[in-house]
Formats: structure tokens, sequence, C-alpha cells
């Protein structure tokens, strides 16, 4: 499985299977590089203040801004088997 969108898929699956919850800022690093990876730059307005969670999605997106889609594929899959494994 050497293919980066195989790798990708398997992530996803992998990833909703964990055992527990992973803290809050690696589920704003998953987010972040699945969108990147899905989507690519993050584009609208950010969230206003009373939004926090949005806010702090949008700014976890907005770091990976100009990150290339093989890149954020890697860094997810990489998260992914770390969260995993641990």
């Amino acid at each position: 499985m050497s293919d980066p969108s195989s790798k990708f898929d398997d992530a996803q699956v992998r990833v909703k299977k964990l055992s527990a919850t992973p803290s809050n800022a690696h589920l704003l690093e998953l987010y972040a590089l699945y969108k990147q990876a899905t989507a690519g730059d993050v584009s609208g307005s950010r969230p206003g203040m009373l939004d926090l969670k949005g806010r702090a999605k949008f700014d976890a997106w907005s770091k990976n801004k100009g990150l290339l889609r093989d890149e954020a594929i890697v860094r997810y899959v990489t998260l992914v088997d770390s969260l995993t494994q641990g």
C-alpha cells in the first residue's frame, strides 16, 4: 500500500477505531491536515470570537496554508500511525 491516497483512506478508517479519544490538540491537527489534504488552503473569513470551536478549527487549518496535498496526507497518516501505536 505505497499509494498515498490508499494510505490516507486507511488512516481515516483507523482513526475512527481508536480506543481512546485523542487530545484536543491532536483532534485539531487531524482536522487541519484532513481539510488541507481534501480541500486545500483555508478559505472564507475567520469565525467570530463567540464561536470558539469554529475559530480553533479555522486557526488550525490556516496554519497549514500552502502545504501541498501530498505532504498533508503524509503528515495525517504519520499522526494516525502515532496515535494507533501509542
